[in-house]
């Protein structure tokens, strides 16, 4: 289990998982059609739903994104090692799944702070014989512990693709949101990736449904502008076609179509040398 343990134990117990609120990685689950959620969680997904029912494609959507950006940095442009940092819930086709597909000896790191995440964890370490799959247990608004503990598994002088994907709305002030970025980014030689997708403020709809997922007890997520999206890229280089409605960024035949309404925004850029 590689260094799994040594996270765990340096980390104080973990919770008991709380059932009667919910939780935004259980709701996305149930969103995902996944089963590792409770009835006070899909209350909350079917509550979003009922103001904007294509939430369901939305998720899709982000999952696809997901997908082509990681192939994307796994083939062409030869990246071995993976930081996803907010990861959730395991779902069909986890980031490890994709980089080892195209290259069997990618290394990545899953970086979550939730106790059924944690639970779960198990699921997630699971590798090809060349590569290397591990989880550490660490909050996002922690990117020097990240940084160790990453480092067990990961070459930092060596190209990383650091994986934000639809995590950064729950840091919801702005400055410190992009310091989070700024310093995980900051850790990484040149020649590595930053993958970020965000929920965005695209259409009406979606901002009365993320209001009132807001009010269900559930961690709050802060939609941002495309603009305000954009500034996490910052002095970096943008891979085409840049910071776009994640249905826009190389869409593969065969996926949804026509575009969902109300799709998040993302972007994938290099770090400069």
């Amino acid at each position: 289990m590689g260094e799994y343990g040594k996270d765990v134990r340096e980390t104080a117990a973990a919770p008991e998982i709380d059932t009667s609120v919910p939780h935004s990685a259980r709701i996305w689950n149930y969103w995902l059609g996944g089963k590792d959620n409770y009835e006070v969680d899909r209350t909350a997904g079917d509550q979003y739903a009922a103001t904007f029912p294509g939430i369901f494609d939305i998720a899709r959507v982000s999952r696809y994104f997901l997908h082509r950006t990681v192939r994307h940095l796994a083939g062409e442009a030869g990246i071995r090692q993976f930081l996803d940092v907010g990861t959730g819930l395991p779902t069909e086709d986890n980031t490890h799944e994709i980089a080892q597909r195209v290259a069997p000896d990618a290394r990545i790191v899953y970086v979550d702070n939730d106790p059924l995440v944690l639970v779960h964890a198990q699921a997630l370490l699971t590798s090809t014989p060349e590569g290397r799959t591990d989880y550490i247990d660490a909050d996002l608004h922690d990117p020097a512990r990240i940084i160790r503990l990453a480092s067990r598994t990961l070459d930092l002088s060596r190209p990383v693709a650091l994986i934000l994907s639809d995590v950064m709305g729950h840091v919801p002030d702005d400055r410190r949101a992009q310091d989070v970025v700024r310093q995980l980014v900051g850790e990484l030689p040149p020649g590595s990736y930053l993958m970020l997708s965000h929920g965005a403020t695209t259409s009406q709809e979606v901002m009365e449904a993320q209001d009132d997922y807001n009010d269900s007890g559930a961690a709050p997520y802060r939609l941002r502008t495309l603009e305000q999206i954009s500034r996490f890229f910052d002095g970096m280089d943008l891979v085409e076609p840049g910071v776009v409605p994640m249905p826009q960024w190389r869409p593969d035949l065969g996926e949804l179509s026509p575009h969902p309404e109300g799709a998040g925004i993302g972007g994938l850029a290099r770090v400069r040398g």
